[in-house]
C-alpha cells in the first residue's frame, strides 16, 4: 500500500469522524462477546462488506460510491449493511485499517531499505489495496474529502521517517556523499507511491521492488547493505506459512 506505503505511521491520527477504534478496530481486534459462532458470523460479515467497499471505492471513488452500490456488492441489504458501519465515512477508515494490516515488519537482520522493498514485495499480494490507496490518495487531494488530512499527516510523517533512517545511514557513512537524506526521503515517498502505480498498469513490465532497490543502489555506497529481492520474498512467503493463515504477516484481518 498499499506506498510510499509505510502500513503503520506512528503520528499520524485519523480525523474527526473516523471510526477510530470503532467499526475499523474491531475488525482489527475482535472484543465482541457472545456464541463463538455468532461472532464468526459477525465478523465473516464486516470483511465481507469492507471487501466489498474496497471494490467500489476502487471503481468509483470515496464520492463517487453509494451505500446502495456497496451494499449490492456485498449481496446485503442498505439497512443491514449500516447495522455493521453506520455511514461512508467509517467504511471509508475500514478500509484504510484494512489495506494497512498487509505490513512486512522484517526481521533482526533486515536493514531500512530491505523493509521498504520488501513492503512492495507484500504488496504484491494485494493489488486491489494499492489501487484504493492510489484512487483515495489522489481523491483526497481535493477540498473538503474526509481523508484529506489522513493523507496529508501521512505524507509528513513518512517524509520525516525516511529522512531520519537516511540521515542514520549517512552517519554511518553509508550514504554516497553529495545526497541530502531530506531530499532523498521526499524522492523515495514520490518513486514508492509512482511506481507502484505504474506496476497496475503493467505488472510484467514494471517491478515496484527492483525499481526501489535500484534507487537505493544509487544513493547508497555499500550494496551489501541489501537484501536480494529473491531472499526477501522468501521470507514473506516464510512468514505466511507460520500458522497457515498469515498471521506471522503482521496482518490484522478477520
Amino acid at each position: 500500500m498499499t506506498s510510499s506505503d509505510p502500513r503503520e505511521v506512528p503520528g499520524v491520527s485519523e480525523p474527526a469522524g473516523s471510526v477510530g477504534s470503532g467499526a475499523a478496530g474491531e475488525m482489527a481486534h475482535p472484543g465482541a462477546r457472545g456464541p463463538r459462532g455468532e461472532y464468526r458470523k459477525s465478523a465473516e460479515r464486516r470483511r465481507r462488506i469492507v471487501d466489498a467497499a474496497v471494490s467500489v471505492f476502487s471503481e468509483r471513488g470515496y464520492r463517487g460510491a453509494t451505500i446502495r452500490q456497496i451494499a449490492a456488492e456485498a449481496d446485503l441489504s442498505p439497512s443491514s449493511l449500516l447495522h455493521f458501519y453506520a455511514s461512508k465515512t467509517e467504511l471509508l477508515w475500514a478500509t484504510m485499517t484494512h489495506r494497512d494490516s498487509v505490513r512486512f515488519a522484517g526481521g533482526p537482520g533486515h536493514s531500512f531499505p530491505d523493509r521498504v522493498v520488501g513492503q512492495a514485495i507484500a504488496n504484491e499480494d494485494v493489488p486491489h489495496l494499492v489501487r484504493l490507496y492510489g484512487v483515495l490518495m489522489a481523491e483526497s487531494a481535493t477540498a473538503e474529502h474526509p481523508a484529506r488530512d489522513y493523507f496529508g499527516g501521512r505524507f509528513a510523517v513518512l517524509r520525516r521517517q525516511y529522512a531520519d533512517e537516511l540521515g542514520a545511514l549517512a552517519a554511518a557513512g553509508l550514504l554516497r556523499p553529495g545526497v541530502d537524506p531530506q531530499v532523498a526521503a521526499v524522492t523515495l515517498v514520490a518513486l514508492w507511491d509512482g511506481v507502484q502505480l505504474q506496476a497496475l498498469y503493467e505488472p510484467d513490465v514494471v517491478d515496484a521492488a527492483e525499481v526501489l532497490r535500484d534507487y537505493f543502489r544509487l544513493v547508497l555506497t555499500d550494496p551489501r547493505v541489501l537484501t536480494a529481492p529473491a531472499d526477501l520474498r522468501q521470507w514473506w512467503a516464510d512468514q505466511g506459512r507460520d500458522d497457515g493463515d498469515g498471521e506471522g504477516r503482521s496482518r490484522e484481518l478477520v
